[in-house]
């Protein structure tokens, strides 16, 4: 299902009182657009859930073994340079820059956009919107993002100042020297 946007530009809502609101209702998943919109979002279902806990696994146990960083779920939210607060499925903060986070910042959305993140789309979103929504992750300083595609079995691949690079499920996707090391072969874990 698509997200449903509340326009609430004129409410004017700081960033204590949105990240109030979503913990006043726990059981909603919100985000917030540059536009100050709050987006109210469906919980995944059993085939993207489960998708989405084998991806984090692999990403997770790569940054156990090198510690370079920290892993984040899609229950994270982030707010971006733009003011956006946004929550991809799966995400990455190089360690140097997670340490600069004041600990009151890390209590609530922090101010600090991903190196890297993955979104997985579902049969419910609109691939224009994700599609925008990785060009804001790259637009706000992430340095790597994903959009997984399990329908056509691609990966459209979104790095600052580079063209889409489309990649099918049966090659490896690499963490480029964002993510050193790091390959994954989609089709080996679905």
């Amino acid at each position: 299902m698509q997200p449903i946007a509340i326009q609430t530009k004129s409410l004017n809502l700081t960033d204590e009182q949105f990240f109030r609101l979503c913990g006043e209702n726990r059981d909603l998943r919100f985000e917030r657009d540059k536009n100050k919109n709050i987006l109210i979002m469906s919980p995944t279902g059993y085939f993207t859930g489960n998708f989405n806990a084998e991806i984090l696994y692999e990403v997770a146990k790569w940054n156990k073994k090198n510690r370079d960083g920290f892993v984040f779920d899609s229950s994270t939210g982030f707010t971006l340079p733009n003011t956006s607060v946004r929550s991809p499925d799966v995400s990455w903060i190089e360690k140097s820059r997670a340490e600069k986070i004041s600990q009151v910042d890390k209590e609530k959305f922090a101010h600090i956009c991903p190196d890297f993140v993955i979104e997985i789309f579902s049969k419910t979103d609109s691939l224009k919107d994700l599609t925008e929504k990785m060009e804001e992750w790259i637009e706000n300083g992430c340095q790597l993002a994903w959009l997984i595609n399990p329908y056509t079995k691609t990966t459209s691949v979104f790095m600052p100042n580079a063209e889409i690079e489309s990649v099918s499920f049966e090659n490896s996707l690499s963490g480029k020297n964002i993510l050193p090391g790091f390959e994954l072969v989609i089709s080996q874990i679905l």
